[in-house]
């Protein structure tokens, strides 16, 4: 059971006047264009299978292009309600762990978003020690979270050990809302800067938040963000935060679309 401490603001991206990228920030080191046909490049992803994590409702399948495909120029991952694995709907959950771990730089992915009560697609990171080092310790960073029955706001996570560890998995989570008016309706390009004293968020190319290390407060930076991390794409369904509201099941099959991912130096 993990005890989540939340701290989070609301930002209106419409109008923001904010930093942009880094143009220091140019050298393209890693990408998938997704320019082709069929299963998702096995030089460059790997699937997670099963019930994994947050008492989702989705059974992730592996090498099952009804869930996983690439087509039409773009990655998707496709949820349905059907029974599989003694589960009630399947979806799928790509990642790059021991294929790309960065550190630095920026990562930025353009996507589109499926709407609908229980949804929860994720474009996020976790520490390349993990799973010998467990979550929170290994870090985790949530460059995009999207909750169906909050149709209209994008969330930016930072996961850290909390100050109390009385729990032996307790977290701080620290980030923000956005609120984009069409958020399901559009792609848009989610984005991670990594520098040595901060993270920097950004929606389609805006910056909306700053996680800064802090000396004062160790284990909320510790060496999580100063070691490498690897890529998740990933359609949840339900679970401890998209299911908080129910799940709609008159919505599907849906679809979460990812244009392209690259990665700069």
């Amino acid at each position: 059971m993990r005890l989540y401490i939340f701290l989070i603001s609301i930002v209106c991206c419409t109008g923001i006047s904010r930093a942009q990228y880094n143009p220091q920030i140019n050298e393209l080191k890693w990408s998938d264009e997704f320019n082709y046909e069929g299963v998702p490049d096995p030089a460059k992803w790997s699937y997670e299978e099963g019930l994994v994590r947050n008492e989702e409702a989705q059974y992730y399948t592996k090498e099952r292009e009804k869930n996983v495909r690439v087509e039409n120029g773009c990655l998707v991952i496709e949820a349905h309600k059907e029974k599989y694995g003694n589960m009630e709907y399947t979806s799928g959950s790509i990642h790059t762990n021991d294929k790309l771990e960065f550190s630095g730089g920026r990562i930025e992915a353009r996507v589109k978003v499926p709407a609908g009560k229980g949804t929860w697609p994720a474009i996020w990171t976790l520490g390349h020690k993990w799973p010998d080092q467990p979550h929170p310790a290994c870090g985790e960073i949530d460059i995009l979270e999207y909750v169906g029955y909050m149709p209209k706001e994008f969330f930016v996570n930072v996961h850290t050990p909390a100050d109390c560890q009385k729990e032996r998995h307790s977290v701080n989570v620290y980030g923000t809302a956005s609120y984009v008016e069409n958020a399901a309706e559009d792609f848009h390009i989610f984005a991670l800067e990594w520098y040595e004293d901060c993270l920097k968020f950004f929606v389609d190319e805006k910056c909306t938040y700053v996680y800064h290390k802090d000396p004062q407060r160790p284990d909320h930076w510790r060496f999580d963000f100063d070691n490498p991390q690897f890529l998740i794409l990933n359609l949840a369904i339900g679970g401890v935060w998209g299911g908080e509201q129910g799940i709609d099941d008159s919505i599907f099959p849906v679809k979460y679309y990812v244009d392209w991912v690259r990665y700069y130096k």
